[in-house]
């Protein structure tokens, strides 16, 4: 599928209000980043460098998750930070991936995201609950490159 038709398809308001709903119950940050164009490796080693290139390990507590899609190849992956995953380890990653890939077989591409936002909210609030000293340390667009 084109990236272009992809987005078209996104509910971007609704997927933006999953990622602030889930961020207001804790500390952790959550952002959805969309591949342009052609994805010649490994989806989890590109989500990877993403996830450095955003600069998404420097939040104080080392908890972000980057949610990476690369519509046009029809693949995508979750990555968390350091002190994330050893809270939850590979098992609820692999979760959350198989899940969305239910609905991106049918098409359902916005409630896949918005179904992995609430899914990694809930286990970041679990372990880094929202205090009042909590800032938004990243942004929550949708990020396109």
């Amino acid at each position: 599928m084109r990236t272009r038709e992809f987005l078209s398809k996104l509910e971007h308001d609704r997927i933006l209000s999953a990622i602030r709903e889930a961020e207001s119950k804790t500390s952790g940050e959550i952002r959805v980043f969309i591949q342009r164009g052609k994805l010649n490796s490994d989806p989890l080693i590109v989500a990877q460098k993403k996830f450095q290139r955003l600069g998404m390990y420097k939040t104080r507590e080392r908890n972000a998750v980057l949610i990476f899609v690369a519509p046009r190849a029809h693949k995508f992956a979750v990555v968390g930070d350091q002190a994330i995953h050893e809270k939850c380890g590979e098992e609820f990653w692999r979760r959350v991936v198989d899940a969305m890939r239910v609905h991106f077989q049918n098409e359902k591409f916005s409630h896949a995201l918005i179904e992995a936002v609430n899914e990694v909210g809930k286990v970041l609030a679990a372990h880094f609950p929202r205090t009042s000293a909590n800032a938004n340390e990243l942004s929550d667009e949708i990020v396109e490159s």
